[in-house]
């Protein structure tokens, strides 16, 4: 056959023609648009392209001193639908919203039971007259997540019926997986905006010195450590590329630091509850009002902080942290200052453990007022007494008596004495309303003759308790004093940039000879004196009591601030800690305070307390777990797992299951593979009844249960020809128990004579 050449020339010239026609075409359509339709381009262009816009940068963590997160900044987003159109010419925008309405309304059922199966207090119903609404008014910003949508009983829970409620990540990406607004924004009209919200973990914990931010920092470690969390923020502008609008940055933005601070979780969260549950304890029991307690833990040896809690009554007589006590809390100390006066007393050698006061009955005449000790109404008081039961017992008299001796007529080396020891010292703690301590030096315009007695028994002065717990500390780390830290270092990317070091204030506070003093006066307060309920049957405790009535501009309140400081162990201290409790009516610091102390001790310790086992360990008789016949392939994955010691004598690579069973020997199990075992019946004795039933069904057999517990007996005899399809019974019966022991009998014990 002879191929028609002219028939199919003539063919292909006319499709050649046509490309030639579309070619021109679409050169003149191209011509047309870079010049005729070059200003409406550049214009649409304009409108979506934006320039010099800010890129935030992301805000830095707040980590506890073991890394663990305190405070992050996690994005949530605002969700809207777009129904509109942004193009000018008529009939574009005709076209755009009639593709737009048509695939939304194909895909409106999905949206809308998807959105119910997200989030569950939303009714697909009220989610379709929503977004039909919203599609009505061809709104450029319809919100998704409002009152609206919600069912009706979670409606009306909703406070604020207009607001567009706020959804995770989680959330988000789950509606961007639904139909039709999984497509472009340009199409479907979804978008979100995003907000950074700061987030805390650990809830309430450590509030007031974690701090908090929302739009901006407000107090605590968020505001004091603002500039180094912020970062710095970036430019970018915006650009059209093909069919997108891509991000384009100019400078970018930096990060802000993760600041690591030195508090610990645990020890926090121990103050925090044992501190709630006494004040809580005391509004019930307790004559008077209870207003407000703080505690504070420090490290010993760094000066870290540890742990810091103020916790101040509410309305509902709760308690949470609304103001930083700790820091800022300037009350009148009370007793817990008399250690302070006699070190500094002992450091310049006018006193020691022998000095004595006669303290009479508790009432002692001064410049024409009276010091009393707390038991002067009893009439008994203490007589003659030295200087550790003037400690131990917290008499008043002994130390003014004393301090007024020895400094009456040079009161001001007293006062340079208490800044020598560094009580005075500004420990400039990185908090909103810190203070630092007050103590006047004496002039003619402020002095009088009362001013030394009673300043040495913690009145006349201001000291906050964070500058009274260091003194403890200095004090147990034998005159060595630390300015408290409360920021350790700096991260980014989890690599610390910049660390902050201990900061020594005093390598010796005073002689270490006065020091030692103290240190045995602290020691019998807790053991012999009025601290004993702030003591430890399991390690020593060493510290001081303190009640001091409350002065105001008005004059004497009847508010007491009472108090305990010290430390633990007292051998070899690693914590010190002060509980301070602001209440009316009865008060007592080593009756109320003290066991606050004592549990937060011993709750401290225990955590730290790691039991060694190794010497409890039986090398003679080593345990192995009862392995059973079966498939010894999983049993040695079992084995494995757990990291008991086993051989295994088969391939344990092969493709088939491996019947076999384990031989016990002296320090090992031992796998053997066995043929026998594929085609006869297991022994199931000793197994629970799952297990039983696993083995025996994958084997083919119908099983018969009676009873509960563990397999006693089994009907078909192991070992024997298995017969897929057979019935086999298993009787259970619950572990015997072991028999329980007769008490001993004590023989009589023939009383003491006292």
């Amino acid at each position: 056959m002879e191929f028609p050449k002219d028939k199919i020339k003539g063919r292909y010239t006319f499709i050649k023609w046509i490309f030639v026609v579309l070619g021109f075409a679409i050169l003149g359509k191209a011509f047309y648009t870079m010049t005729v339709k070059s200003e409406y381009w550049r214009e649409v262009a304009k409108q979506r392209e934006r320039v010099n816009l800010e890129l935030k940068p992301t805000r830095g963590n707040l980590l506890a001193s073991n890394g663990e997160v305190l405070a992050a900044s996690i994005p949530e987003f605002l969700m809207y639908m777009d129904f509109g159109t942004w193009e000018k010419d008529s009939a574009r925008a005709a076209k755009d919203l009639k593709l737009r309405d048509s695939l939304f309304l194909q895909n409106l059922d999905s949206i809308c039971w998807g959105m119910a199966d997200i989030f569950p207090d939303v009714d697909a119903e009220n989610v379709r007259k929503h977004l039909l609404k919203g599609q009505e008014r061809r709104s450029h910003s319809w919100p998704l997540y409002t009152a609206a949508v919600l069912k009706p009983e979670a409606a009306k829970k909703r406070k604020n019926k207009k607001r567009n409620q706020r959804v995770t990540y989680v959330q988000y990406k789950d509606m961007k997986s639904l139909p039709f607004l999984r497509r472009s924004t340009g199409i479907s009209g979804f978008y979100v905006d995003t907000i950074p919200v700061r987030k805390n973990p650990f809830g309430a914990l450590a509030r007031r010195t974690v701090g908090r931010f929302d739009s901006c920092a407000r107090y605590g470690l968020e505001l004091s450590c603002d500039s180094l969390l912020a970062g710095k923020s970036g430019s970018y502008h915006t650009q059209k590329l093909m069919k997108h609008l891509v991000r384009v940055v100019d400078v970018p933005a930096i990060d802000g630091y993760d600041v690591m601070t030195t508090i610990d979780v645990d020890i926090q969260d121990i103050c925090e509850r044992v501190l709630r549950d006494q004040l809580e304890h005391l509004v019930k029991t307790s004559n008077g009002q209870t207003q407000e307690g703080v505690v504070i833990v420090l490290e010993t040896a760094t000066g870290d902080i540890k742990a810091m809690t103020s916790l101040s009554r509410n309305p509902d007589n709760s308690f949470s942290e609304n103001q930083p006590l700790a820091v800022g809390n300037m009350y009148e100390p009370g007793s817990v200052f008399k250690p302070m006066s006699f070190l500094v007393a002992m450091d310049d050698g006018l006193m020691d453990l022998n000095s004595k006061v006669d303290v009479g009955r508790g009432l002692y005449p001064m410049y024409r007022r009276v010091m009393r000790d707390h038991n002067w109404r009893g009439g008994i008081g203490y007589g003659l007494i030295n200087t550790t039961d003037i400690i131990k017992y917290s008499s008043n008299i002994g130390v003014s008596v004393i301090i007024d001796n020895a400094y009456k007529d040079d009161p001001a080396r007293f006062v340079d004495g208490l800044y020598r020891i560094g009580i005075a010292e500004d420990l400039k703690i990185p908090l909103d309303h810190y203070h630092k301590p007050y103590i006047r030096r004496p002039t003619k315009a402020n002095w009088s003759k009362t001013a030394l007695p009673w300043m040495s028994i913690g009145y006349e002065t201001q000291v906050p308790p964070i500058s009274t717990v260091n003194f403890y500390a200095g004090v147990a780390n034998n005159g060595k004093l630390f300015r408290p830290r409360l920021v350790k270092a700096l991260l980014r990317d989890g690599k610390i940039v910049k660390e902050f070091p201990n900061e020594v204030l005093r390598e010796q506070m005073a002689r270490p000879e006065a020091i030692k003093m103290i240190q045995h006066c602290l020691y019998e307060v807790v053991h012999t004196g009025l601290g004993r309920r702030a003591g430890s049957k399991m390690f020593d405790v060493s510290g001081k009591t303190g009640t001091a009535q409350i002065w105001t501009r008005a004059g004497k309140s009847q508010e007491y601030l009472i108090s305990f400081a010290g430390y633990f162990p007292s051998q070899k201290p690693r914590y010190a800690c002060i509980v301070c409790i602001r209440k009316s009516g009865t008060a007592s610091g080593g009756g109320m305070c003290g066991p606050v102390f004592s549990k937060v001790a011993e709750s401290i310790m225990a955590k730290a307390h790691q039991s060694e086992f190794s010497s409890a360990r039986d090398t003679i008789n080593p345990f192995h777990p009862q392995v059973k016949a079966g498939d010894i392939e999983a049993g040695r994955q079992v084995l494995k797992q757990v990291g008991v010691t086993h051989q295994a004598h088969f391939n344990e690579y092969a493709a088939e299951t491996v019947w076999g069973a384990p031989d016990s020997v002296t320090h090992t199990i031992s796998l053997s593979p066995s043929e026998e075992l594929k085609d006869s019946i297991p022994n199931v004795v000793g197994y629970g009844l799952r297990d039983a039933l696993y083995r025996l069904e994958s084997a083919g057999m119908h099983v018969e249960v009676r009873g509960v517990g563990v397999v006693v007996k089994q009907s078909k005899q192991a070992g024997t020809t298995l017969t897929p399809g057979d019935t086999i019974t298993l009787t259970l019966s619950p572990k015997p128990k072991a028999p329980k022991k007769k008490p001993k009998v004590q023989p009589p014990v023939e009383p003491v004579a006292a």
